[in-house]
């Protein structure tokens, strides 16, 4: 084995497969080794033939190892870290570069079911009174279901939730890929052959069908409105049918958290509640019993003990990528504004509050529709902004192509202008 082998031998990301006779549990372990340092093989030596000890040769010898071990991970450590205590992004990158593997995605062969049927992801900026754990669990458990996917002669197990009356379930695209059929199980016992709409694997998200009505839909909330320290629930299926409809809780321990997953960055939350093999899939849930996120990984090392490391897609993101899926199955560019404004609103005037614009991209959309740095954007598309989130919120409502009204606040004066969205955020990178 050549040392460029050896080296590829440990990714930044690894994914451990838990299996068990029948069915093997779809597991999403992250196993992050510590950087710069390259395990290798331990191998069996042959007992050696009996003689005289020399303690004191040994004793020298073994200092004069640990002495180089300990100054070769000080030059390791030193060469990954530095300025400050942060990581040096660029040999990080460069460190990793060599040893990920990009793996092209396995062909999902499920019953297919059509796309462009007018269906959508809702995703409620409002919500009520905060509940109790107990109160939560009754809400939400319902349109947590079991997902049952056959995958070449083994079956994979994870978890989805209802997010329509009519069967459309959403999932992680890795639950299912490379399956062949899929069943879904409810927390009543009742089982439905599943069909596949669409799915995207830079994502993983996944959309499923069941032919039935009046099923539990969950209601699914705006995760942008999410802050650290924040109450979460996760419910899921962790280690099989066994334990399914488990519920743990945590708090929210970090929002808009890059992750690097198989070689790709996704913006995750990051909390501490439990999760385990057979959790990819089901919700993260806010304390009014909204689902505000979908749980995809869980951290963990090869190295020392890791807990409390979870991580969810938010809605944000599933809300314009399900959409997507479910229109035209697959995910569209995104329009860009080509614009900047601030967190908060500012107050203008009696009843007038408008996000201020510190910055305008020469030739984009905004700059043709006439908007200036030092305008006040106070609507776009009749709703309301009080913050930047709410700005990102209308433009994941767009499509390229589309037009999107604004309302501004200059020197005192309301004007109307229009944008024309047709450059996107992927064009721009």
């Amino acid at each position: 084995m050549n040392e460029h082998e050896e080296t590829r031998r440990l990714p930044v990301e690894v994914v451990e497969t838990y299996r068990r006779p029948d069915p093997r549990e779809v597991v999403e372990v992250y196993t992050r080794p510590l950087p710069g340092i390259r395990r290798t093989e331990r191998r069996e030596a042959p007992a050696p033939a009996k003689r005289k000890k020399r303690r004191g040769l040994w004793i020298f010898v073994g200092c004069l190892c640990v002495a180089a071990v300990l100054a070769a991970a000080a030059l390791v450590l030193y060469w990954i870290w530095d300025d400050g205590g942060d990581i040096r992004h660029d040999r990080f990158e460069e460190y990793y570069g060599e040893i990920i593997d990009e793996l092209e995605p396995d062909e999902v062969t499920i019953q297919p079911w059509p796309t462009g049927q007018g269906v959508e992801l809702d995703v409620l900026r409002e919500h009520g009174e905060p509940l109790s754990a107990q109160e939560v669990y009754r809400k939400v458990n319902p349109s947590v279901v079991q997902v049952m996917v056959q995958v070449g002669s083994r079956a994979s197990l994870g978890t989805g939730v209802i997010f329509t009356e009519d069967g459309y379930i959403l999932t992680n695209y890795h639950v299912v890929e490379g399956g062949s059929d899929c069943y879904i199980a409810l927390d009543t016992g009742a089982g439905y052959p599943a069909s596949y709409v669409a799915g995207d694997p830079v994502s993983d998200l996944a959309v499923l069908k069941v032919d039935d009505q009046g099923l539990p839909a969950a209601e699914f909330g705006e995760s942008d409105l999410l802050t650290v320290g924040d109450t979460v629930y996760a419910i899921g299926n962790p280690l099989g049918y066994e334990l399914w409809g488990t519920m743990t809780d945590g708090i929210v321990s970090a929002v808009d958290r890059e992750v690097l997953v198989d070689g790709r960055m996704m913006t995750l939350i990051q909390t501490n509640a439990a999760l385990n093999s057979g959790n990819s899939g089901g919700p993260l849930i806010n304390e009014y019993g909204q689902v505000v996120g979908l749980n995809v990984i869980k951290m963990s090392s090869s190295y020392v003990s890791i807990e409390g490391l979870g991580f969810a897609i938010p809605s944000a993101t599933m809300d314009r990528v399900v959409d997507d899926l479910l229109a035209v199955g697959e995910v569209l560019p995104q329009p860009l504004l080509g614009l900047s404004v601030r967190l908060e609103a500012t107050r203008l005037a009696d009843g007038v509050r408008g996000l201020e614009v510190v910055e305008v991209t020469p030739g984009g959309a905004s700059d043709r529709a006439g908007i200036r740095v030092g305008d006040y954007v106070t609507s776009a598309e009749g709703h309301v902004l009080e913050t930047s989130g709410d700005l990102l919120w209308v433009r994941r409502h767009k499509r390229l192509g589309d037009e999107l009204t604004m309302t501004l606040w200059r020197d005192g004066e309301t004007v109307e202008v229009t944008l024309f969205l047709r450059e996107s955020v992927d064009e721009t990178e």
